[in-house]
């Protein structure tokens, strides 16, 4: 059995216009704040693009598109961290993704004050690192919402500790992303 081509995709920025949006999303030099509706509104048309142009072409070619941030990061962070309606947000991502949905979706679940502090340690600092720790606690409670959600639904949803090791986090992600690459192959 000939197995999959495998490509490695983020959001934002995964077209040429994906990184120009990625830009005005994360840039912390920016001099005009971008307010919540419209940063909502920048990753949708990121996501549609996206969508479009690059993950829905790879998986009609019969690829598998592992993508950094989707759907889901949207609700956590436009939905719990800024307090915009998640109803709103789940109805605008079914039009981005023009109702694609991930077979899998991994939260590397870490405590938000442990993330902020590799993010300053990396010492590459994007608009949304600059965030409040509180920002980033409903940004985590958001993950927690939606992955409570999933698992009353049956979504394929998986929850990874990332406070463990390197080596142990990719241990379990090579490990749920290869059960779920079996199931298919076996369809």
């Amino acid at each position: 059995m000939q197995s999959a081509p495998v490509v490695r995709t983020r959001e934002p920025g995964g077209t040429d216009l994906g990184t120009q949006i990625r830009s005005l999303l994360l840039d912390v030099k920016s001099r005009d704040p971008i307010v919540d509706r419209a940063e909502l509104l920048l990753f949708a048309a990121d996501r549609a693009q996206h969508v479009e142009h690059f993950i829905r072409p790879k998986l009609d070619a019969g690829g598998i598109v592992l993508c950094d941030r989707f759907t889901m990061s949207t609700i956590a962070y436009q939905g719990y961290g800024r307090g915009l309606d998640v109803a709103i947000i789940q109805n605008l991502n079914a039009i981005a993704t023009a109702g694609l949905v991930p077979d899998l979706t991994i939260w590397l679940d870490l405590d938000p004050a442990v993330g902020l502090r590799r993010a300053h340690d990396r010492g590459v600092i994007n608009r949304m690192d600059g965030e409040s720790l509180e920002f980033h606690r409903r940004v985590r409670q958001g993950y927690c919402a939606v992955a409570a959600e999933s698992a009353q639904r049956g979504d394929r949803l998986w929850r990874i500790d990332a406070s463990a090791t390197v080596d142990a986090i990719t241990r379990d992600l090579q490990a749920v992303i290869l059960r779920l690459v079996h199931q298919k192959q076996q369809r």
